[in-house]
């Protein structure tokens, strides 16, 4: 309990710098989005003119970007991004202060289990990617309902919302992973960053190109907004495909450090 803690205090600050920074980013588009209604016709037009190809990859409706959750739809991409990279570096951080900051070997000859510090860390991590994510989840519904008073898909527009929450919980689950596995990661933001961005432009060229397959390569595609809008609902084998990949990125994690060997400071 102790070091879960003290893993909160040392990353509140972090979070609620993330959380703000969320939180006025959709307060800003959500201004922006009477704009796109009052100019329906004119938002068509120009997005018309845009190539399928990058419609499909950034998820564009042209149909549905005038209404909320289809503006949100396409919105929602950016912060899926912002989330993802900012829950990477929780994961990879979380492991990786101890070993640069040499304090690993006198953390793990205190009368603690290996594996106790672990999951005290795992679930520090997770703690402050479910606040950050729980908080915004409710400033979207609250930015939505404040610019419009026509009615909202709630339903389809609350499943964009929380695909932030399980994008969240993928990434922290690889960062924790990679952590455990690249023994001294000395500045863990250009690794998170790459890595996103990696798995985002892959998603983008994936959907470019409409290879589904490749979809699986790309978490950023497992809760894909389009198709959220024209079936309501997730793809199954891509849930199962996101918890799995989650899943074994935890025990890796696991397996992996309780083996490694700490080198003293």
């Amino acid at each position: 309990m102790n070091i879960y803690l003290h893993e909160l205090r040392v990353y509140r600050k972090n979070t609620l710098l993330w959380i703000v920074s969320l939180c006025a980013g959709l307060m800003f588009l959500f201004w922006m989005y009477p704009t796109f209604a009052q100019n329906a016709g004119v938002m068509k037009d120009m997005l018309n003119n845009f190539p399928f190809a990058l419609r499909v990859a950034f998820g564009f409706s042209i149909d549905a970007i005038t209404t909320v959750t289809g503006f949100y739809s396409f919105v929602v991409t950016f912060f899926v991004l912002c989330g993802a990279v900012q829950a990477m570096m929780l994961g990879i951080s979380v492991l990786s202060r101890e070993t640069t900051g040499k304090t690993a070997d006198f953390l793990l000859t205190r009368p603690v289990a290996r594996a106790t510090v672990l999951t005290a860390k795992l679930l520090a991590a997770v703690t402050c990617v479910t606040v950050t994510s729980t908080l915004y989840v409710a400033f979207s519904v609250f930015a939505a309902t404040t610019v419009t008073d026509a009615p909202i898909q709630m339903g389809i527009f609350l499943k964009m919302a929380f695909s932030f929450f399980f994008l969240q919980l993928l990434f922290v689950a690889l960062g924790f992973c990679l952590g455990a596995i690249v023994p001294r990661i000395r500045s863990v933001l250009p690794i998170a960053m790459s890595t996103t961005f990696g798995f985002f432009l892959i998603g983008v060229v994936a959907g470019a190109l409409n290879l589904q397959d490749l979809y699986y390569l790309s978490p950023f595609k497992y809760f894909n907004t389009v198709e959220l809008l024209l079936t309501s609902s997730y793809r199954t084998s891509f849930v199962l495909t996101a918890a799995t990949v989650t899943v074994l990125a935890v025990v890796t994690a696991y397996g992996v450090y309780l083996r490694r060997d700490i080198r003293a400071a």
